[in-house]
């Protein structure tokens, strides 16, 4: 195993290039993985790639759309209307089952085959949604079973795990890569890049967490 390596699973949006910097900035050399997987808007993985080639690294884009027939969520079936408000007893539709299981899953059988041993992601248990696949029980017992199922020693890295975005957009300042971070990933549930739309909950998560760091810097 190359102990200099790190697999970043990449989408191009804030979390995971936050997270791209946050590797460079701790391993010899960085891979980014991104997937398609039938997602609407898959103008992502062509930022994914523009970041990539800023940051000066090797960028994968693999097929894995089959998760899209899988079942219906709002991110990759066009007729449904998405969820803007969490429902009270349930996951919003933006939620797509399996997919941080298949990401991390196909990312580790790629990271074995190279000799890499590190895997890096952008879920956080903090995030709104609380999607069970961003929880920190789920990525430990991911990791255990990966190590189990290919007898490898992986490392699951969840920089963000318990951090809230107001932290994140104050990690990425720390890295040197705020105004990137801002203007070049896409977050956004309609496509819309750098701010996004604004209206959607990825777009107000994103812009609540930058006004309070943006307030919290004035302050200090």
């Amino acid at each position: 195993m190359n102990h200099s390596i790190a697999l970043v699973v990449f989408s191009g949006g804030q979390d995971s290039t936050t997270c791209l910097f946050w590797a460079k900035q701790r391993f010899d050399k960085v891979i980014a993985l991104s997937f398609l997987y039938g997602q609407k808007h898959q103008k992502e993985v062509e930022l994914a790639a523009r970041i990539a080639s800023k940051a000066a690294v090797e960028h994968v884009v693999m097929d894995v759309s089959f998760i899209s027939q899988l079942g219906r969520n709002s991110l990759t079936d066009t007729s449904m209307v998405m969820d803007e408000e969490k429902p009270a007893k349930s996951y919003p539709n933006t939620f797509v089952p399996g997919r941080n299981l298949f990401f991390l899953s196909i990312a580790a059988v790629y990271a074995r085959e190279r000799g890499i041993n590190h895997l890096v992601t952008g879920v956080s248990q903090t995030d709104f949604s609380g999607y069970p696949d961003c929880r920190d029980a789920f990525i430990k017992s991911l990791n255990v079973t990966l190590n189990l199922a290919m007898d490898e020693q992986f490392v699951i890295h969840t920089p963000l795990m318990w951090i809230d975005k107001a932290e994140t957009w104050a990690l990425a300042d720390e890295l040197g890569v705020l105004e990137l971070v801002r203007h070049d990933t896409l977050t956004c549930y309609n496509g819309i890049p750098g701010d996004g739309c604004g209206h959607c909950p990825a777009c107000r998560l994103r812009r609540e967490g930058l006004q309070k760091y943006l307030l919290s810097k004035q302050e200090h």
